[in-house]
């Protein structure tokens, strides 16, 4: 018998455990040379552990179980025969009906994603079929009475992911009032490796910087008119919609050129500057907040902006995004606005110094030319390391923003929209 151990590889440098998160297959299952078979939890993100020859399965980790990089997580019988037709295979649950695709960002959530290509054909004998809960799914549906054809999947082919049915069994906010039950039981589910990494970060930002917030408003009207014409034509031409984050992305790269010390992060004694800008884009997935990085943005066009973010959101969407693409940036964008936030204080994305948050865009009066008039308004809240960027700095790059967002044309366009956009 021609046994093959299947070893945890490493997800990215300094990265020495990982967590099972999910097997997407059961013990004892035939699969396929580069199948995927689990998903597992790094320190920095979620990925897709994919079959290294076709044969029987043995499982040697637990859902939960955290390994080290090198450590064996199964064996594959490279002998074991292909059963014919369905045998060995799991029941396939009948598909749901499928709705809208997630959505996975704020920068796509105006675009749609464009549809799944074909799999391979060594793909062809996976475990689930198109909407199937995985393992971890279907036993808290199962423990909450959820039918999986009412859940919404946003894995591989619509698979209903654990986050999924997590989401699923908590009670939507309106509708139906949720009656008591008069249970008064607790849960206690372990945080995942992801999950931890992302707490740690969070709570040494707050103890080892100097972290102010400065805030101000921007009138979103010009950015409004210029999406209402031309989106159409854009889309047409370039195959992606026309959104808020190319000019926000625009207008923080400008501002950064004008402002370089926000544009630098501290190493021990010592500040370091960087002549490009490699923008952070936070981005809503299935395993939480992720942060993919445009590099050299400022070099980039509206439709290279946006094209990007497009197949990065796609990527998070699909736990395709690698530990590469979400590493190295200068300076990070957040959206709250797509969740309704008003206004609200950013936290560092360390080692960088500085964060922009977006919010929603409220219609409200505002004085103009001194009457009162209704425009789209949004808060945007820069915070900052005050150990190296002063006051000075962080207003002036907050306003130059502002700057560009209130009149894109001539800022960020050179007087001539049509051909800022490429048109």
């Amino acid at each position: 018998m021609s046994v093959l151990e299947m070893k945890v590889p490493s997800p990215g440098e300094s990265i020495t455990e990982v967590e099972i998160a999910t097997w997407l297959v059961k013990d004892g299952d035939y699969v396929e040379k580069d199948q995927p078979i689990a998903e597992v939890d790094s320190d920095k993100a979620t990925l897709e552990l994919p079959a290294e020859e076709s044969g029987i399965i043995t499982l040697k980790a637990e859902e939960g179980d955290v390994v080290q990089v090198g450590q064996v997580v199964c064996l594959i019988d490279r002998d074991a025969a292909k059963p014919s037709g369905d045998a060995g295979a799991a029941p396939a649950a009948e598909a749901p009906k499928q709705e809208e695709a997630p959505k996975a960002a704020e920068p796509a959530k105006q675009q749609e994603a464009p549809k799944p290509a074909a799999q391979p054909a060594a793909a062809a004998n996976q475990t689930y079929a198109t909407g199937a809960p995985s393992p971890a799914a279907k036993k808290i549906l199962d423990e909450k009475g959820i039918d999986a054809s009412q859940v919404s999947g946003s894995g591989r082919d619509g698979r209903i992911s654990k986050s999924d049915a997590e989401l699923a069994a908590v009670p939507a906010l309106g509708g139906n009032p949720v009656s008591a039950t008069g249970s008064r039981s607790t849960t206690t589910t372990k945080l995942s490796v992801l999950r931890r990494k992302i707490a740690q970060r969070l709570v040494s930002v707050k103890n080892e910087t100097a972290m102010l917030t400065t805030f101000n408003e921007v009138d979103m009207s010009e950015i409004f008119r210029l999406r209402k014409q031309y989106k159409e034509e854009f889309a047409q031409k370039y195959g992606v919609g026309l959104g808020f984050m190319s000019f926000f992305t625009k207008a923080v790269t400008r501002a950064l050129q004008l402002y370089p010390d926000v544009n630098a992060s501290i190493d021990g004694d010592f500040k370091v500057n960087y002549d490009f800008c490699d923008i952070s884009i936070a981005v809503s997935g299935p395993k939480g907040l992720m942060v993919p990085v445009l590099r050299n943005a400022e070099n980039m066009s509206f439709q290279s902006v946006e094209a990007n973010i497009k197949d990065l959101a796609i990527k998070v969407r699909d736990g395709k995004i690698t530990v590469d693409e979400m590493t190295g940036g200068t300076f990070t964008i957040t959206n709250g606005g797509t969740f309704g936030s008003m206004l609200s204080t950013p936290i560092i994305n360390p080692p960088q110094s500085a964060i922009l948050g977006m919010h929603n865009i409220i219609q409200r009066p505002v004085a103009v030319d001194g009457q009162a008039v209704i425009r789209p308004m949004m808060y945007v809240a820069m915070s900052y390391d005050h150990r190296i960027i002063d006051g000075k700095e962080s207003v002036g790059f907050l306003v130059a923003v502002k700057e560009a967002i209130d009149n894109p044309v001539a800022v960020l366009m050179g007087g001539d929209e049509r051909k800022g956009l490429g048109l």
